[in-house]
């Protein structure tokens, strides 16, 4: 084949050749859809800055100050002591599939066959393999907004279209009916539904939960991924309840995603599961085949030991996690620049900062967006907090109070400092 031929036949594999620097790999189209977890990104700065020797407290990652509890970890060492050490089904172990057959029936009033669950690396594999199984190009998934930083960019990595929805303050960060109805097209797939919420705390009730399932009755095409990670992290007597609980006629349409890693401090043990139909729980189970293949044999013991035994640990937890909140709201309830609601479940306050937007530090840089403000804030006051334009609604910060009370009242302080140095 001459020269030519070739160019003309492959020009835009030679086009895409050129543009990558000699001697470079080139990368996939697909990594231009995504970035990294803005969540993680803070955290680490944060952590360079404190190998640097800087103090700096961090607000930024969402994971309780709280070890394992001990009995956790005790059935961890007896696994590998029992030999539990070798490979698993890709799914997920009989006994941990089966524990969380049974913690649905007696927590959500849920009935699951074993062959409807599948235990991932972590909620967020879960929910990539769900989104991967499903999604072709062109499908819409409704994302309400402010969201976890990671539904868009998985929903844009298999080329499906995010369409998002604002829920600002003023609507306690909850997606209306309304909103909803008038978002949907032919090319909806998913809508995805985090109660309670990352960033926000909010916890939709039953009857506004009934509400947006009135809605989707009308639309058969669309299904409902239910992302429950914060379920028993709930305040001031409020009550979780899955969308499922009020509309049961949605069951073959919906995937139910939770874990291990929020209730029971377990984020590093890297555990995460899904319950819905079955043939959409063997498509996630055959991805999972060719790619991490089973969650560590270990983690699972412990994950079944967790959900099988006591919880009773977790009223203090709550109650600990609740004063924090309380407090964050009271120091913060006087500072005009800030906009604040009180949530009712998690571990985080997405706050509104429309009024530091403009103004201009003592070194002269003038705010201009919340990520302004919180390079700001970790740069001059030491303080780790993530902007809302990862999250999806600016101008916003987000703060998580898994902390202990010591760094929560010293980053308030700061906080308050830094919004008062502005002029």
């Amino acid at each position: 084949m001459s020269f030519s031929r070739f160019v003309i036949k492959n020009w835009l594999h030679l086009a895409r050749f050129l543009e990558a620097p000699i001697n470079m790999i080139s990368l996939a189209h697909r990594m231009n859809w995504i970035k990294p977890s803005p969540t993680l990104a803070m955290a680490a700065k944060a952590i360079a800055l404190k190998a640097q020797g800087k103090d700096v407290i961090s607000l930024s990652i969402g994971e309780p100050n709280y070890d394992t509890p001990e009995w956790i970890k005790a059935a961890a060492v007896q696994a590998m002591a029992d030999g539990q050490t070798k490979y698993t089904p890709v799914g997920g172990t009989f006994d941990l599939k089966q524990t969380i057959t049974q913690k649905l029936k007696r927590d959500n009033g849920l009935i699951y066959e074993v062959d409807q669950i599948v235990v991932g690396t972590g909620g967020k594999q879960v929910i990539f393999n769900g989104l991967m199984a499903t999604i072709n190009p062109g499908d819409e998934v409704i994302i309400p907004a402010p969201y976890w930083v990671s539904y868009p960019d998985i929903v844009s990595l298999f080329e499906g279209t995010p369409v998002f929805i604002n829920c600002p303050i003023e609507k306690e960060f909850k997606l209306l009916p309304s909103q909803l109805a008038a978002s949907i097209t032919l090319q909806t797939k998913w809508i995805i539904l985090n109660s309670p919420s990352n960033p926000t705390g909010c916890v939709y009730s039953k009857d506004e939960l009934s509400a947006l399932a009135e809605v989707l009755r009308n639309f058969p095409h669309v299904n409902i991924l239910t992302d429950d990670i914060y379920e028993y992290l709930l305040y001031d007597g409020d009550s979780f309840s899955n969308i499922l609980n009020v509309a049961p006629d949605l069951y073959d349409r919906t995937l139910v995603v939770n874990g291990v890693s929020k209730a029971y401090s377990m984020t590093g043990w890297r555990i995460g599961y899904a319950a819905g139909p079955k043939h959409l729980i063997q498509a996630m189970t055959d991805l999972q085949s060719q790619s991490t293949s089973n969650p560590s044999s270990i983690s699972q013991a412990a994950a079944a030991a967790a959900i099988r035994g006591p919880n009773d640990f977790l009223k203090e937890w709550r109650t600990n996690f609740a004063m924090r909140r309380d407090y964050v709201l009271s120091a913060f309830a006087n500072i005009p620049e800030l906009q604040l609601i009180k949530p009712m479940g998690a571990f985080y306050l997405y706050i509104g900062c429309k009024g530091v937007v403009g103004k201009t530090t003592t070194q002269g840089k003038t705010i201009q967006t919340d990520n302004d403000f919180c390079t700001y804030l970790l740069e001059d006051y030491g303080v780790a907090a993530v902007s809302g334009d990862g999250f999806g609604l600016s101008p916003y910060f987000r703060i998580s109070y898994a902390t202990s009370t010591k760094n929560l009242e010293n980053a308030c302080e700061r906080i308050k400092s830094a919004i008062k140095a502005l002029i």
